[in-house]
Order: structure tokens, then sequence, then C-alpha cells
């Protein structure tokens, strides 16, 4: 697997002519969520592009990559839409500096893996069941992975840069090209959210004790 890479002042010597992929951890955030979650996602993004702007001193971004998008250009933007507005918005402003959004995914086998992971969701009474439906699960994530790690390496060009939004746990599965150097796109902001998810778990647990 490639080894991943934390810097704030790259130097565009040291990358020159190596593919590079900046890591960006996709957030959703929903209308109705609490207010002060939403303006932790909003500060997020507004670093992750700050970042990536730093980042770019390596070289400018190329090709874009995201989770669920299984289609190029204007059409790949509009599934983007309807999933994110956030991480569209930042796409679409790379997009309009030159880069090319690629897809990611095979339709039908991420639609296969996010059934299955919705399965798992549901309270199993037999462990037979549970355990086949975690066969097919991992199968399907498996060979999703097989496919992501594919797609980036025949799209992403000797010496280009790629931005890959998704999330941490899917990414981290994927065996990307020992080639391609990782950069982890981690602006303050997302500790800030996931101490924020942290204090609101601890508190719905003290609040079931209290049953």
């Amino acid at each position: 697997m490639s080894a991943e890479i934390r810097i704030e002042k790259p130097s565009a010597e040291l990358y020159e002519g190596k593919r590079r992929l900046y890591c960006i951890p996709l957030l959703y955030a929903e209308k109705d969520v609490e207010r002060d979650y939403l303006e932790k996602v909003e500060r997020y993004w507004k670093e992750v592009e700050e970042n990536v702007n730093k980042l770019e001193k390596t070289g400018k971004v190329n090709k874009i990559y995201h989770e669920g998008n299984h289609a190029a250009g204007e059409e790949g933007l509009r599934v983007i839409e309807k999933s994110n507005e956030k991480s569209y918005k930042l796409i679409k402003s790379y997009c309009e500096k030159g880069a090319e959004l690629q897809p990611l995914e095979d339709r039908e086998l991420f639609y296969e893996y996010m059934d299955w992971k919705r399965c798992l969701i549901i309270p199993f009474n037999s462990g037979k069941v549970l355990n086949k439906v975690l066969e097919f699960y991992r199968d399907a994530s498996k060979r999703r992975c097989e496919h992501i790690a594919k797609r980036i390496d025949e799209t992403l060009g000797k010496g280009e840069a790629g931005m890959l939004i998704m999330s941490e746990e899917d990414r981290n599965n994927i065996q990307l090209p020992r080639d391609i150097e990782i950069f982890l796109v981690h602006p303050p902001a997302l500790a800030d959210i996931q101490l924020w998810i942290r204090e609101q778990l601890r508190k719905r647990d003290r609040n079931n004790l209290k049953y």
C-alpha cells in the first residue's frame, strides 16, 4: 500500500514526475442536524480547500474522484450534487480551473455494496443469516475496493495529482499502487468534529443508563 504523507509545506521538486493523491475524508451534514455541527462542517470544507491549495504547490489537481460517483464530467457533477452539496461546490471550483472529474465507482457494484451494508443495520436473530450477510458484504466490499484502485491507477497519469473524496473507513481498505504518493488532508476542523461526535455518543450513553 502507498505510504501516507502529512505535510504543511510540500516541495514541488521532491514530487516532480510522481503521481500524487490528495485524500479528503467525506463528511455529510443534513440540514436538520444541530447548528453547532453544521457550522463545524462548514468550517471543515473551507479548511479542506485551503489545505488542497497548499498541496497544489507539488502540482495542480488534474483528476478528481468522489465516493459513489459513477460518471464523468457534468453528469458526474449532477450525481455528486444530489448526495453532498459541500463536496460538490469544492469539486466544481476545481473543475472550473481545469481538473477532470472521473467516474470512480462501478454503478451496480456500488449499489450492491450499499445494500449489503444497509442489511447489517438490521438486528439479526439468526447467527447463520448474519454470517451469510457478512459474507456477501465483505465480498462486495473487496470487489469494490479492487475496482476503485484499478480506476485510479488507469486514469491518474505520470506526474499528475488527483483528489479523492471518500470516507476514511472505506479508503483505508483500498490497496493503491505503491508509486502513488498519498497526502492526507486532515484540517483542524476534522478533529473538532470527531470530538463533537464522541461527546454526543457519551451523552446518548449516559441518557440510556437512566432508563
